[in-house]
Order: structure tokens, then sequence, then C-alpha cells
């Protein structure tokens, strides 16, 4: 321990200037008094003593002790009792009936700065015990809130907008109230110690004539409370304030109604906000309107029942996780005294949580002061002895050491100086000769304080992490930011900010004290799971939106601490899979179909799709109830489908026809059923009929997650059906455009359940320029005389999916002969080389993972399919295949493709099939080089190489992908590119804007 009264000067040279500007400020006095004082202290051993110590080791109380003579006379002479007592009723009697704000602000300014050279001497000087230093500091705060809160209840009486029952004594009835929270509730401010605070006001007590105005008036009375004791003037500041610790901070105003506290802490009040109203105390204001209020928040704060549940979230409210005795790790040098492990927040810590859990039962333990709550709780039995007199022991060292850091220069820290110098400086200031000596002092005390605080937890249920996860109070918490740091988050506080709006109950999932409990148990999983992802920050957000949209939550939480698999899958889809994230988003509900034991079983085929829908539409009461149950039931298999190619149990090349069917089984039922809506008002055109054609990757079967669907409707009407026959007459080209209007508003209209899919109808004859449905003779007539090349390239990829029969054997037919009629081999080339060039030029991209346009990408494959088809469909029609694999497989059998090249073909649209359907749920874009993380990186490669074991290395993984895309772009050219170029070109080219 410190041998000497008095702390030497650390700096020597300080203290030199110090004495010299006291003999300054002593000689230009104009008091002779003080003067002749000033001179002959700094002659004394006392005086000298006393000023070597201050100016040696605190710049800011040099400053101050130079400053302030006349009181420093008084204070020396009278005792700091006396001054003490004649300073604050000098600031009453000063502040009673004063009108400006800005002398206010300065009166209370000059006497903290007083009461703070006063309180650090009579510290420093060791005159005052703990209780004296922190309780006076609590005075100088309480009695400058007290006068700030009087003096604008009368302005706001002067203004006309509060009716003050005793204007003389403003605070008697006025409604008010400013409650003292934390250090200043129990009288244990720091020496450089915010204040926290809570306005509030009884809005059954408040008397104004502007009812209108009343939540206006006290939330400015507020705000310039905030002003008067925080803004920073010429003469300093009083106090900085802090008003977040009143009900959900972030969603209410400065000034709160009692009836709406009231009805927060009633339902949503948290365990830590518990904890924190112990040390609650009415300062300003409405007394007896504070104390009705701390009355009726007993309740609250006390339980007469003991909660196990409710013990587990005390538990939480200030869990180190990686505090187990016998495993120090606590260093000196920038070790935060107050927060981190075995600090003073610790030992406040252990009498609260004590307090919550028996002080329901026993108000003998209901204390605000730390140190009292202690000796309280050892009195009726719940803390030995022994514990009590070490936490008391350790916490006047600590709350010793805090002081003196914040003297040095006023600053607002407890943090132990990170270098040597700055612990050295510390030491002397605490009157240590050794600085090895203060360190082992520090030490021991921080390690009984985190032994005895790891006792109370041995048995707590564990929130496994890897550190500190505390998401509590309204200040981040420095280890946990740290823990956050290192799990990959980027932005710790946000993510603290989202955590902590969870307790809040901000969201129905979070209203009940149930769900908050269950999610307290799950946040550090949700967290872990979440950092595995690609990106942490963006996962937590759209799990926060998922929170927010869910209905209830104390059904899904429990279900996750159940089923700890399924969390990690929502944590799964949320971090790599942004269109599954959102679907679940919209329909929280399907994680109930996860867990049914046949969710993970192979997806159903087309029959057990048809009974499944089926089974859906029969419960539909009308044309709006098809389309919700079509959505709902269409997004749910998607999801599913995803959640399979997500956890590798099918992949995008094998999902594409469960995909294909299932918009096979939906958009030719909806087009009935729009139908049968239409012709309710139109009637149906006599002898007439329509079909839907699929085209693109539908029309293929390779539909992904993601894929909007490409249409064409054709239809047919005898040539005497002008009109349909309903109430509402349309002529017949007139009919289907409206009906196949309907049909794409039917499939595209966003509801509650998002899209059922998006439509493009562009592959119609002439494109958009063209009518939306076309007859079987413009069909006909438009392929065979004015279609283009690119068109017939389509049309390898077409097949009817709904509609007439009849109508459908006849547009099969008349594509098949499009397909199947002689073709100018040289244009063929030409042209599909000529087109490959024009897509290259305006989407062309270096990036293999663009794996449409890059070269050796599935453009190329399929064009190379389609050249095929319609040069040899004449002389082979066994070669035509919707699917581009088949077709090339036919070519290769009538000996069009050799085998080798074939082969290596088909093995690279697969291989593409299956990467693009899991970059379709796992990035908003293209996957763009050395941006992969190590979780996508595992899975992408899990989908390119199944058989293989994941790549650990993004760059070998890129080489082999663009290895295998150049050797699919150099049969392009050789099949295709080449032997165009060799071609002249034609005397009329097509000019057609890319599809």
């Amino acid at each position: 321990m410190p041998t000497t009264t008095l702390p030497k000067p650390f700096d020597p040279a300080l203290a030199e200037r110090g004495l010299e500007r006291w003999r300054q400020e002593a000689a230009g006095a104009a008091d002779e008094e003080v003067r002749a004082w000033a001179e002959a202290y700094a002659d004394s051993a006392e005086g000298r003593a006393v000023i070597d110590a201050v100016c040696g080791n605190s710049p800011y109380l040099g400053q101050s002790l130079t400053r302030e003579l006349p009181f420093l006379r008084r204070a020396l002479t009278d005792g700091f009792d006396a001054a003490f007592a004649d300073l604050l009723r000098g600031v009453e009697a000063d502040s009673a009936e004063e009108r400006n704000t800005d002398r206010l602000m300065t009166t209370l300014r000059i006497a903290k700065r007083r009461a703070a050279l006063l309180i650090a001497l009579a510290d420093i000087t060791d005159r005052w015990t703990l209780e004296q230093v922190t309780g006076a500091l609590s005075d100088i705060a309480e009695t400058s809130v007290r006068m700030a809160a009087n003096h604008l209840l009368r302005r706001a009486a002067e203004a006309g907008t509060l009716t003050l029952p005793e204007p003389q004594r403003p605070w008697i009835g006025s409604g008010l109230i400013v409650l003292a929270m934390g250090k200043l509730g129990a009288r244990e401010l720091n020496y450089s110690s915010d204040i926290d605070l809570i306005v509030l006001y009884d809005d059954a007590v408040v008397q104004t004539p502007q009812p209108d105005k009343l939540a206006r008036t006290f939330i400015r009375i507020a705000r310039d409370l905030v002003r008067i004791m925080d803004e920073r003037t010429r003469d300093g500041y009083v106090f900085r304030t802090d008003l977040r610790l009143r009900p959900d901070p972030g969603a209410t105003p400065l000034a709160v109604s009692v009836s709406a506290a009231e009805i927060y802490y009633g339902s949503v009040g948290q365990n830590w906000e518990r904890a924190a109203m112990i040390k609650a105390r009415p300062i300003a204001g409405d007394p007896e309107a504070g104390r009705q209020f701390l009355r009726i928040l007993e309740p609250f704060v006390w339980r007469r029942n003991l909660d196990f549940a409710a013990i587990q979230d005390i538990h939480s409210i200030k869990r180190q996780i990686n505090a187990h005795k016998g495993h120090r790790e606590v260093t000196v040098n920038g070790h935060d005294i107050k927060v981190g492990r075995g600090g003073i927040r610790e030992i406040e810590f252990f009498a609260q949580t004590q307090q919550l859990i028996f002080g329901g039962r026993d108000t003998r333990v209901r204390i605000a002061p730390t140190l009292l709550a202690n000796k309280a709780l050892c009195a009726v039995g719940r803390v030995p002895s022994v514990a009590v007199e070490e936490l008391e022991e350790a916490y006047r060292f600590l709350r010793r050491v805090e002081h003196r850091i914040q003297m040095i220069d006023d600053r607002q820290t407890h943090q132990i100086p990170a270098d040597d110098a700055g612990v050295a400086h510390l030491a002397t200031f605490l009157g240590y000769d050794d600085v090895e000596e203060f360190r082992a002092d520090l030490l021991s005390r921080l390690g009984r304080v985190e032994d005895r605080y790891a006792e109370l937890f041995e048995e707590a249920p564990s929130l496994s992490g890897p550190g500190n996860l505390v998401f509590t109070g309204t200040d981040d918490d420095p280890g946990t930011v740290e823990t956050l740091r290192g799990m990959g988050y980027r932005d710790p506080s946000r993510v603290i900010a989202v955590v902590s709006t969870w307790h809040r109950g901000r969201y129905r999932s979070t209203r009940s004290g149930r769900a908050r409990e269950l999610l307290t148990e799950l946040v550090p999983t949700i967290l872990n799971d979440l950092a595995k992802t690609p990106a942490p920050d963006e996962a937590l957000v759209k799990f926060d939106g998922f929170l927010g949209r869910l209905p209830a939550g104390v059904g899904l939480f429990s279900l996750f601490i159940a089923n700890p698999w399924l969390l990690a899958l929502v944590a799964e889809i949320m971090g790599t899979a942004p269109r599954l994230a959102e679907t679940l988003s919209r329909n929280p509900s399907l994680l109930d179909a996860v867990i049914s034991p046949d969710f993970f079983d192979p997806l159903p085929d087309r029959a057990g799709l048809e009974a499944e829908y089926g089974r859906v539409l029969a419960g539909a009461r009308d044309f709006e109830d098809v389309l919700t149950l079509s959505r709902r039931w269409t997004n749910d298999q998607r999801f599913r489908a995803g959640a399979h190619i997500l956890r590798g149990i099918t992949d995008g090349d094998r999902c594409g026809p469960f995909l294909a069917d299932l918009a096979d089984v939906v958009v030719p039922e909806l087009a009935h059923r729009v139908e049968e809506e239409f012709a309710a008002r139109h009637g149906h055109v006599p002898g007439g009929a329509w079909v839907v054609v699929a085209m693109g990757k539908l029309g293929s079967r390779q539909l992904t997650i993601t894929s909007d669907i490409d249409l064409i409707v054709v239809y047919e009407a005898p040539p005497e059906a002008r009109m349909s026959d309903g109430a509402k007459p349309l002529a017949t080209n007139e009919y289907y455009i409206k009906l196949t209007q309907r049909l794409t508003n039917a499939i595209t209209a966003p509801m509650a359940d998002g899209r059922l899919y998006e439509v493009d109808m562009r592959l119609r004859p002439s494109g958009n320029a063209g009518p939306l449905a076309t007859s079987l003779e413009a069909f006909t007539g438009y392929q065979a005389k004015d279609a283009w090349t690119w068109e017939h390239m389509a049309l390898t990829r077409a097949r009817v999916i709904g509609g007439d029969s009849q109508l459908a054997a006849k547009v099969e037919a008349a594509i098949r002969a499009v397909l199947t009629r002689p073709r100018d081999p040289d244009k063929v080339l030409w042209d599909v080389a000529d087109m490959r060039r024009r897509i290259d030029k305006e989407f062309g991209t270096d990036n293999p993972w663009n794996l449409k346009y890059a070269r050796g990408g599935l453009i190329d494959i399929e064009f190379t399919a389609q050249y095929l088809q319609l040069r040899h469909g004449h002389d082979h029609p066994e070669i035509l295949s919707i699917g581009t694999a088949t077709a090339l497989e036919n070519a290769t059998a009538a000996g069009l493709l050799a085998p080798e090249v074939g082969a290596e073909l088909v093995s690279t649209l697969t291989l593409w099939r299956r990467v693009q359907g899991f970059l379709r749920l796992t990035t908003e874009d293209t996957l763009e080089p050395g941006q992969a993380s190590p979780t996508l990186l595992e899975g992408l490669s899990r989908a390119a190489f199944p058989e293989e074991e994941p790549a650990v290395d993004f760059a070998a993984l890129d080489a082999r992908i663009r290895a295998i895309a150049a050797r699919a772009h150099a049969h392009f050219v050789a099949l295709v590119e080449e032997p165009a170029s060799r071609l002249p070109p034609p005397e009329t080219n097509e000019e057609v804007k890319l599809p």
C-alpha cells in the first residue's frame, strides 16, 4: 500500500510551474488577505506538499488550484465540510429566482468547478472517506439538476404551457419527475462521472391550459435540462447528462409520460432495467409524483415469486463467459477497472443480481448503495461475510484508483493507462513509491472480485461463446465489442443495437417475457451461426427482418432450442441465400414444414406435385384465394428446393426439372382459372381455343430458383367467330390479348407472399412490337416468312404446357415443321456466330462465374446445340430436343458431333447448371472472384464437384473453372465461329435487338 498520505509529484517540473503560477496569482490577487494567505501557504511545508501533489500529478487540478485562490482559502481555512455546505447554499440562493438561463448556466458551472477542486483536495489529502467523496459529487449534481428543473418549470409557466399550483415553489404539484439513476441514484458518483436521468411527467397530475401540447412541453423541458447541464461554455460544463435509461430510448421521446412508462415496464421491461431501478431516486421536480411512480414500479422491480427463468436472464445482465477461476488473463496496462474483469461493475452486479432474486420477499435488501446492499445481503444470510469484506476492500481500492485516473485530465475514463509511463504516473498519484507494488495490489483486488463474481454463476446455465456477449444497459460492453469483432462482425456497435432491440420487445415476437428469456439463451448461438456466413453483418440484418415479421416468438424460439440444426439452417439461409431469406421472412411458417420428417426426402415428381396442388386449391373460396394459395404453395416448394441445394441434397442441374414441373402444374391451372373468371364477364369465343407455350429455361425444363418464365400464347378461332358471346363481348383478337394480359397479371402481381413468377413474353412473334397473343395462322406465317434465325433457335426449346389439347398438337406440329425445314447451312452458321458476337459485345465479361455470358459458358453451349438442330433438323429430325444436353447427345449419336466433344460439352453444361443453381441462391448478382468467403467457397466447391473434397483455395477453384470454360469456348469456336469467319458476309444481315 502507499507509504505517504500526500502523493509525490510525478512530474517535478510540472509541479514547479504550478508553484510559480500560484505565486503569480497570489501576487496579483486584489484582496490583500487572500494575497497574504496564498504567499504564506506556498511557503509552508503543508502548502508546498499540497501544491506539489496536485500540480505535479494533475494538469487539470493544477489549473483549477491557481484559478480559485479566494475559494480555496475558505476551504482550507474553514474546513472542507463547512466550505462545501456553504457552496451548496450559495448555489441554491443564487439560482432560486434566476430567470436568465445563461446566468444560471454560469452559476452552475462555476459551482461545479469549485466543488470538483474541493472534493479532489479532500480526497487526495485523505480528509474525506469514499462515501463523503461520492456523496459530495452526488450532492452538487443533484442540486444543479434541481435548480435547472425549477428554472425550466418557471419558464414553462411564464410561457403559458403549464399551470403551477405554487409558483413560488414550482416543483410542488408540477407533475415533473426527474429520476436519478445509476451512481447518482445511489449517491456514488465518480469524479468525472456523467449522470443518468429519466425525465417523466405524470399526465394525471400536470395542470396545463394547453393539453394538446403537454408532451411537447415536457420534451422541451428535458431537452433544455440536458443543455443546461451538458453544454460546454467558456466556463466548462456541469455534468455530462444521459437520458438513455428511459423506457426504450430508441423509440421514445426524451420525456415519457407516467402512463406510457407504466405500460412499458409492465409489459416489456427487461431484467437489467429492474436492476437499474434499484438505484432510482427522485431528485428534481414533483417529489410526491416521483415517489408515487416508484411505488407503482415496485411489483416490476421486486417480484415476490422466484422466477427461475428470470434468474437465468438476470445472470445474463453481466455474464463474463470466459471468466473461470484459475484462468487469469488480466493485465494492468489498459485494463478497464469499471467494466473489465474483476472491476467495479462486477461488484455492483454481485449485489444487484442477489437483490433482484431475494428482494421480492425480503425488503431489508432493497438498498441502493453497493456496499450497504452487500452488507444487507450478508445480514439476511444470502452472502458470506468474508465475501462482503473482500468486495468492500476491493471496491474502495478500485474507486480510489478510478478517481485518480479521472483527476489527471478530467477525462471520463476508467482505463488504466496503456503505457508503462502512464501506469507509473497513476501509481505515484495514488501515493506509491514502487509501481510494481501498485500492479500487485491492483491484480490481487481484480482477481479477488473475479473469483467472488464467478461463484455467483457457477450454477448458471452456460451461454457458451467465444467471449463476452452482453447486450444490457445503454453503453456497448467493451468485451462484447471485442468478441463480436473477433467473430467476424465488421460493426459490433450495430450488432449490439440490433440485439438490444430484440430484448426491448419492439417486435411482436419478443413482446412476452418468456420469448425474451428464450431469446437470451439463443443469442450466442444465433450470433455464432451467423458469423459463419460470408457477410455476418448483412446476415444479422436479414435475421432481424425475419424476427420483425414473426407473429409470435415463444413457439419458434422453443423450436430452435429443441432443434439447434434448424437454427443453423436459418442462419445459413439468412447469410448465404438472399432469395430464400426473403421467402422465409415473408412466410416464417415454412419452418414448420422444415422440421417435418419428409422435408429433406427426394423432391416429388410431377404426379406428386399435381396431387398436392389439387389438395391446396380445394380450400379456395374464390379466384383471389386461388392466387394467394398458388403463390404460397409455389414459393414453399421453391424454398424446399433451395434448401435442398443449399444442403447439397440436390443441385441446380437435377433441380431444374422439378422447378419446371412446378411451373407446368401451376401455370396451366391458373390459365384455366383465369379463363373461367374472364368468361364470366366476356363469355367465350365460339369454337375458339388457346394454348400457353413455354420457352427458354422453362421450355427446356431447366429453371433455377430465381428464373423468370418465358411464355407465348397462341390461339385459334373459326373465321365466322368474330366476337365472344358474353355480357361484354370482345373481338376475337382483343379477347385473347386481354385474356393473356389477365394471365400475366395473375402470375406477376405482387401479393403478401410475393410474386408467383416474373413473366417475359419478348419471344413472341415480332417481340415487344407484336400482340400479346398470336393466332395460329399468324404464328405459322411469321415463322415461315418473317422470323429471324435467333427466333428459330429459341423455338428449339419451345413446348406447349397448357390449354386446348387439339390446338396444342397443332402448335407442336407447327414448331416441329419450322425446325425440320431445309435451311441454307451457311446462313445458319453465319447468323448463329453473328448473334453470339452481338451478345458478347453487349454483355461480354472476363468473369467465368458469370455463367450465362462468359465465353465457354451456358450461351456458347446452348448455341452449339441450337445451331446443330437448325442445321441438321431436316436430315436428322431425331436430334431435336427441348433439352440442351439431350440435343447434344442426340447429335453425337447421329454422328454430327465428335463423341469426345459431345461428352465434354454435356459434362460442362451439367457443371454450369450445378454452379448456377447454387449461385442463384447465394449471391444477389454475379460472384466476383476474390470475394468468396470460406463458407461460400466450401458450398460453391461442393456444388461444382460434389464427388470431391471441397476446395480450400478460391484461386485454385477459379483457375479450374476458367480452364473448363476455355475448352468449351474452343469447341464453340471450332464448330461455329471459325467456320463462319471463312464465309462471305450475307447480302442482308439481321439487324435485331437482343431478346
